[in-house]
């Protein structure tokens, strides 16, 4: 949960630094190739601003070893794979968000197995 916190929030602070270069890392086009009256610049600020106030949150939770939050982020994670994948058959996302639903889906299954593993008399404390 920590490592996943950090390298959301550290993501977070990308887009909200160089927006250009989160473009870029999604393989999206950066605002200087876009036309004028383009919004892609607040899209990417709100994004951020969520992926850093989200990584700060896992990195909290898993500093308290909040195991209720662990367990919730386990079907919204998969919701989110759900998202991604589906606005990209539909054509609603570019490619390049296969692997963000990749990251959620891995991420999920990972999370859901570390906890199964656990409760079944695992390495680990309650």
């Amino acid at each position: 949960m920590a490592v996943f916190g950090v390298l959301a929030a550290a993501l977070g602070t990308v887009g909200l630094v160089s927006p250009d270069t989160q473009l870029s890392l999604l393989g999206l086009a950066t605002p200087g190739e876009r036309g004028s009256g383009d919004h892609t610049p607040a899209f990417v600020t709100a994004s951020s601003t969520a992926a850093l106030n989200m990584g700060v949150y896992y990195v909290l939770a898993a500093l308290a070893d909040w195991r209720a939050f662990f367990r919730w982020t386990v079907p919204f994670r998969l919701l989110t794979c759900t998202v991604f994948t589906v606005a990209v058959i539909g054509g609603r996302a570019p490619e390049a968000f296969v692997g963000v639903a990749l990251w959620e889906g891995l991420g999920a299954v990972a999370t859901g197995a570390a906890l199964r593993y656990e409760r079944r008399g695992g390495t680990g404390t309650r």
